[in-house]
């Protein structure tokens, strides 16, 4: 199967690289980029780098180095193919079956073209003085030109309406109406035909040539392929001459504070009324315009363009090459206000964030989801760099994976009016199934029904970088959301409201931790008081009553392993104020120093809880993500004994937990770790009495009582919280 170039370019630059590696490594970020140890070979010190920006990756110890298609293929040891599927499959991206066109067309020799006259329609979408109309020219325009006709709003623009008076319209003798180009238009022959430009080739500016057109090289053309981005290069430079040709179409983005530089930086243009310039313009590449969507043909066979007397924003994808418009219209009356230029072989609207390169290439950090075109232009004329907008329909998931990618945290600005808090509302679901606990999602929604466009220009850049820091958390936005669409007065109306919740946050990622906090947040402002540890605890009671408290926390700590990476004797021993205990001054000097210390795991004399505790620390980082792959990573690595015992309790552990939706044992394992403390600390009391050394008696005694008073003040706290809820 030939996949085209683009296919696999776009395929390369949309895979989460990060989540690909990261199931094989720990990625770390480090600055713009992620680090860990080499998945190809053996490494104690990391020196593999992986580039989200360039979505590349590349060790410095082996060498090795790529990009998503060739991780997939030399690491999991895929075929290119099957490599290419599983990118699709993630990515949303469509590979073709079978060999279809790719980025390149027919070109095709140039045949006359009479196009109409664009004098009346341009001027009567300008806000120009009439008075200065040419009447001659009026009065030759057939009206047919004049009226154009309506949009379609559900149409798609795939079938578009019958072209009637376009197609009752003659063909004019006259020229394509020069004036209204300017004399940038004109060749520079001498006599009044050659001014006119009415031949069908290219303007010089645009070609290149340096005002004589070479007939015999433009013939020889045709016979060459054309390529899709080239031309969509050059009809963005046509797009743009004109805006400075037009000066009612300039004066609309002049109008709406946008400065000239910012012109140059979005490529903004304009695209004049005539019904077909572009064929006009680019006579060789008319089955290049039709596979862009960018010529459409009528009912009766007539070709015309689909952008006219719009301002143009041209559409640029990750590496900055134009692949499609956006057309506004100039008159807030015209039905529909945008149109986007068709998908076609080089553009596809559910891959594409307007913006994204141009933010790129400033080093945004801080991204921002907003509505439309001239937001993201207003906020990067503001200075504040990462705001995008999707291509009129709603943000996919993979788009926003990527996206958390550069940035954990993810702002999504939507206007307050229905429409826009729909949404919001959608977006957030589609976010759910990548928001890993180490991501977050906020929401802003702007005062007075602002856009950032509108709220730039009231408030100023500082007032909007105030709005996004201090956008609204995810958790918070929900209960927000919903509480406005329940009566919480009553309870049917809370057990409604609690159902949406869990059945969001089913969405989240397995294994998730946000997953139980958020429904537990959510829960004890509806008044419930359950907490996680007594879920936990009952988790354990159900499962097995016999068990001790060792072997409780054995199991606690296979299901959440990571609770060592701080270990949990040292936190609680530091908590307690243990491990600054004041002494009187003849028992510190005759104290050794082996008393003073934290107890170590050593110290519990506890076999098979030393063995799972030195395991985990020792594997921590090569765990797997998910909760059962990583208990049963660590139970291949335990001692023979240690892992029959467990090996047999496991699996109904682990079923009791997740039936429960138990996620967190942080506060079980802190109560159990302290429970064995207190244990270790009254046996050793009871040695002690048994072999006198008052010294070590005494000290061991003020340990034990800063435990005690400590564990009661966390008792007291944990009572006063539940009271609040």
């Amino acid at each position: 199967m030939s996949i085209p170039n683009h296919i696999l370019e776009q395929l390369n630059s949309q895979a989460d690289l990060i989540s690909i590696i990261g199931r094989h490594t720990t990625l770390k970020r480090a600055g713009s980029e992620f680090k860990g140890c080499c998945p190809f070979h053996g490494e104690k010190s990391p020196s593999f780098y992986v580039n989200p920006q360039k979505n590349i990756y590349h060790c410095f110890g082996c060498g090795v180095g790529g990009n998503a298609i060739s991780f997939l293929r030399d690491y999991e040891s895929l075929t290119f193919i099957e490599a290419v599927k599983e990118l699709s499959k993630q990515t949303g991206i469509e590979v073709p079956q079978e060999e279809q066109q790719n980025v390149s067309y027919q070109r095709s020799a140039p045949k006359p073209i009479a196009p109409p006259p664009v004098s009346s329609p341009t001027i009567a979408h300008s806000n120009v003085n009439k008075s200065n109309i040419d009447q001659s020219k009026v009065e030759h325009t057939p009206q047919a030109y004049t009226d154009s006709p309506a949009y379609n709003d559900n149409s798609g623009y795939d079938n578009y309406p019958p072209l009637e008076a376009y197609d009752s319209a003659p063909y004019p003798a006259d020229t394509y109406g020069s004036d209204s180009y300017g004399s940038d238009y004109q060749n520079s022959g001498g006599d009044n035909s050659a001014n006119t430009n009415d031949n069908g080739y290219p303007p010089p500016w645009l070609t290149g040539n340096d005002g004589v057109t070479d007939l015999h090289g433009i013939s020889n053309a045709a016979d060459e392929d054309g390529n899709l981005y080239e031309l969509l290069e050059q009809i963005q430079q046509f797009y743009q001459h004109n805006l400075t040709t037009h000066p009612h179409a300039k004066h609309y983005f002049l109008s709406r504070g946008i400065t000239e530089d910012i012109f140059e930086t979005f490529g903004l243009g304009y695209a004049p009324f005539g019904w077909q310039h572009l064929e006009h313009q680019f006579p060789q590449d008319i089955e290049g315009l039709k596979a862009l969507g960018l010529v459409r043909q009528s009912e009766s066979g007539r070709d015309y363009d689909l952008l006219r007397d719009r301002v143009i924003f041209p559409i640029r994808d990750n590496q900055g090459r134009t692949i499609g418009f956006g057309g506004r219209a100039l008159d807030d009356e015209i039905k529909p206000k945008y149109i986007n230029s068709s998908d076609s072989p080089v553009f596809h609207k559910q891959h594409v964030l307007y913006g994204y390169y141009e933010s790129r290439q400033q080093r945004a950090n801080n991204w921002l989801v907003v509505e439309g075109y001239m937001d993201v232009i207003a906020l990067y004329q503001a200075g504040i760099y990462g705001a995008v907008a999707s291509m009129g329909t709603a943000i996919n998931e993979s788009q926003i994976s990527r996206l958390l990618t550069l940035n954990p945290t993810l702002t999504l600005s939507f206007d307050g009016d229905s429409a826009g808090q729909k949404a919001a509302w959608r977006t957030l679901e589609v976010a759910l199934p990548v928001l890993a606990d180490d991501k977050e999602l906020r929401f802003l929604t702007l005062p007075n029904n602002h856009d950032p466009d509108t709220f730039i220009k009231s408030q100023g850049s500082d007032a909007m970088r105030e709005q996004i820091t201090n956008a609204m958390p995810l958790s918070q936005y929900i209960f927000a959301y919903l509480s406005e669409r329940y009566d919480l007065t009553l309870v049917e109306g809370k057990a409604k409201l609690m159902s949406q919740v869990r059945s969001l946050t089913t969405a989240l990622p397995k294994g998730s931790s946000f997953r139980y906090l958020l429904n537990n947040d959510i829960y004890q402002k509806l008044g419930g008081k359950r907490s996680q540890n007594v879920e936990a605890k009952d988790a354990l009671l159900d499962f097995d009553g016999d068990m001790t408290i060792s072997q409780q926390l054995q199991l606690c700590f296979l299901f959440q392993p990571r609770a060592l990476i701080d270990d949990p004797i040292e936190m609680i021993w530091q908590r307690a104020g243990i491990h600054s205990l004041q002494l009187p001054a003849h028992i510190k000097q005759k104290a050794s120093p082996d008393i003073l210390r934290a107890v170590a795991w050593e110290d519990l004399q506890d076999t098979a809880l030393i063995d799972i505790v030195g395991t985990i620390k020792r594997c921590l980082n090569y765990l797997p993500k998910d909760a059962n792959a990583a208990a049963h990573f660590v139970l291949s690595n335990l001692k023979p004994i240690t892992q029959d015992t467990l090996s047999r309790s496991w699996g109904g552990f682990y079923k009791t937990l997740t039936a429960r939706n138990v996620l967190s044992l942080d506060e079980l394992i802190e109560n159990l770790v302290m429970q064995l403390l207190k244990l270790h600390l009254q046996k050793k009391m009871q040695e002690l009495i048994k072999n006198p050394d008052h010294i070590k008696l005494a000290i061991v005694r003020k340990q034990s009582q800063l435990l005690n008073d400590w564990l009661r003040a966390q008792q007291a706290e944990q009572s006063a919280q539940m009271v609040t809820a």
